[in-house]
């Protein structure tokens, strides 16, 4: 008997290579080659061009027409997808297990069937588990198509028979191929599985919502080509303890991307939040020592989120500790409070925290992180009614946020009456019932303060 071929293929990039070794050829990862059985090529090659009659033609000659959206009924998912779905659109979503990923979908689904053709395949659970879900969130499934399959093919052929409008693949990682003979979930199955879909779904024009495992760090589980294939990536973010969900838009070829859907999970499934600022501000009895209220753009939202500091004496080695915010950039802003504006922290335990479970990126909490550390280290409470936001350079700057308007109209909606701001986003005009405060240094941030108390 023939001794059978293997290969090693990379968990990030696909990648291959004949033998093992420690670095992939591809990409340049560590120790992320694993072995897989070689495949055969099949006689008829199953990777056709998705535009058969390809011309060469100038841009200017081609019409572009917006994408009509296909809305979900759920607003709040609506936004994150940038306004619905669009027909042929191929959607992948991630997130750890139980943070309500098929939750969502079935809800969705179960909206969408009252006036399209829906499908919902279950590669993960039995029809009679989805079926206590649908029950247990009292959902209308009169309309709402079942299929509980793993093989590829026999999905592929239901979907070129029944052509659903949209149909959810639950999960991506348990389909497999008979064109492969590598288990499920191997790099191989899922990118001919996501391959496969994504191509039925640009000719026959059904929207494929795909659900993604993910690995232990986070990020989505198998190749990275899985990103690069679908048209959109959502994120689902936050604590599984906790009753508050987040998805996030990471990438989108129909809409802006960091786009952000704030969620409640109840009884009844996850609920749109109307107002979701006031999750993640803390309702202190009393005014607080290193407490913030820092105003973040979240891809066409603004937020309001509050920025908690505590310093406290070190006994031994200072911590330098963040949960929502990158760790290294705290430590670069206590060199510049240092070096510019004479706050010592070197001997002090620092922890900062961002209220609610929400994960900020964007430099603008620089202003608001450096404030609530000195309000923190000198036990002093910032003013109240106040919001933050600005990035600060090394040099002790403090540069302009992007949308600068938006966040102080939304922070006056909401009831705050003063802003210490860049100097750059100052308004023309004068926002009703807003005290704008503007600064170009973090001494004179530090000192606008001193003087607010």
């Amino acid at each position: 008997m023939a001794k059978t071929k293997t290969i090693y293929s990379c968990t990030e990039c696909g990648a291959t290579s004949p033998k093992w070794q420690g670095q992939c050829p591809g990409c340049g990862e560590w120790n992320t080659l694993v072995e897989a059985i070689a495949e055969k090529a099949p006689a008829n090659h199953r990777f056709e061009s998705l535009a058969p009659n390809a011309k060469l033609q100038t841009l200017s000659e081609i019409e572009a027409r917006e994408a009509e959206r296909i809305p979900t009924g759920i607003s709040e998912f609506d936004r994150a997808l940038g306004g619905g779905l669009v027909a042929g659109g191929v959607v992948l979503i991630g997130g750890d297990p139980g943070i309500g990923k098929s939750t969502l979908l079935l809800q969705a689904l179960s909206h969408l069937s009252t006036g399209h053709k829906v499908l919902y395949v279950s590669g993960e659970e039995s029809g009679e588990q989805v079926a206590l879900r649908a029950r247990r969130l009292s959902l209308d499934t009169r309309q709402l198509q079942l299929m509980a399959e793993i093989n590829l093919e026999r999905i592929l052929a239901t979907l070129q028979a029944e052509k659903p409008q949209v149909a959810v693949i639950d999960s991506i990682q348990t389909l497999w191929s008979d064109q492969l003979s590598s288990a499920p979930g191997s790099v191989a199955q899922v990118r001919e599985c996501a391959a496969q879909l994504t191509r039925l779904a640009k000719q026959s024009g059904i929207t494929v919502i795909l659900v993604g495992h993910v690995t232990k760090e986070g990020a989505l589980a198998g190749p990275r080509v899985l990103e690069h294939i679908v048209d959109t990536v959502l994120y689902f973010e936050g604590d599984t303890h906790s009753s508050f969900r987040l998805v996030r838009a990471f990438k989108n070829r129909f809409g802006a991307v960091n786009e952000l859907g704030v969620f409640a999970m109840t009884d009844k499934g996850l609920k749109g939040v109307n107002n979701p600022s006031a999750l993640f501000l803390s309702q202190h009895g009393q005014d607080v020592a290193g407490s913030c209220v820092l105003v973040t753009q979240e891809g066409t939202r603004p937020l309001l989120v509050e920025i908690q500091a505590l310093v406290d004496t070190a006994h031994g080695n200072p911590r330098r500790l963040t949960v929502g915010l990158d760790a290294q950039r705290l430590a670069m802003l206590l060199a510049v409070l240092h070096r510019h504006a004479g706050v010592v922290c070197f001997d002090q335990d620092v922890f900062v925290n961002a209220v609610g479970g929400v994960k900020i990126s964007e430099p603008a909490a620089d202003l608001a992180v450096l404030l609530s550390i000195t309000s923190s280290l000198k036990n002093k409470p910032l003013p109240a009614k106040l919001i933050v936001f600005g990035e600060v350079g090394l040099a002790g700057e403090i540069r302009p946020a992007p949308r600068g308007q938006e966040r102080l109209k939304e922070a006056a909606k909401l009831g705050f009456t003063r802003a210490l701001i860049p100097e750059a986003n100052r308004p023309k005009q004068a926002i009703p019932g807003m005290e704008v405060i503007a600064v170009k240094r973090v001494e004179e941030a530090v000192a606008r303060l001193r003087e607010l108390e």
